[in-house]
């Protein structure tokens, strides 16, 4: 049943959800593949499609609606700053970045669409990011998938998923924190040039 469902839905799935959430529904996407529910080239094409997709909407809300609620509560949020800063200083490499970054993916595009950069270069930055996310991220989710199975064999899928999922959570985590540790290194060493 389970196995029929994602089958029929889940390419469809792992499109909004590569939009919505982001790197949980790719690198599922990829496990998904690895069990032969939906062939590989689908889930990437769909995270990639979603990711841009949804990139896109965020830019355009930021450019045109900055007068929805949602939009002037990311506008104010306290990142703002930081992306904004990395906006200014790398701008190209900022936008084919920031989706890689976890806990900048919403806001970004947004602070972009009220930037000045043009919305052709943002179409072609994003569409080529969306591009490398998608097949990274779900070639992680693969590969993760045929770890998991030569370590333990053969599992059902719900625990199969289960442990993918918190193979990508320790990922993502450890990911998070160096880029992190990173930028704020980077941030300390700006600010004492500055003073110096």
């Amino acid at each position: 049943m389970l196995e029929r469902l994602i089958g029929e839905y889940g390419v469809l799935a792992v499109f909004i959800g590569a939009g919505v959430e982001g790197e949980t529904a790719a690198f599922l996407g990829g496990v998904l593949a690895h069990r032969q529910l939906v062939p590989y080239w689908q889930v990437a094409l769909a995270a990639c499609l979603g990711s841009f997709a949804a990139d896109q909407f965020f830019f355009l809300s930021g450019r045109y609606a900055t007068k929805w609620s949602y939009v002037q509560k990311l506008l104010e949020s306290g990142p703002i700053a930081r992306v904004t800063k990395l906006l200014e200083a790398h701008p190209t490499g900022f936008i084919l970045a920031f989706r890689f970054i976890y806990g900048m993916r919403t806001i970004s595009p947004v602070a972009i669409g009220v930037s000045n950069v043009s919305t052709r270069k943002f179409i072609i930055l994003n569409a080529i990011a969306a591009l490398i996310w998608g097949v990274a991220i779900t070639a992680i989710g693969f590969l993760a998938g045929h770890a998991v199975e030569i370590l333990i064999g053969r599992l059902e899928l719900h625990l199969h998923v289960l442990i993918a999922l918190a193979l990508a959570a320790i990922l993502v985590g450890v990911s998070a924190y160096a880029v992190r540790r990173e930028m704020a290194r980077r941030s300390a060493r700006s600010g004492t040039w500055r003073r110096g």
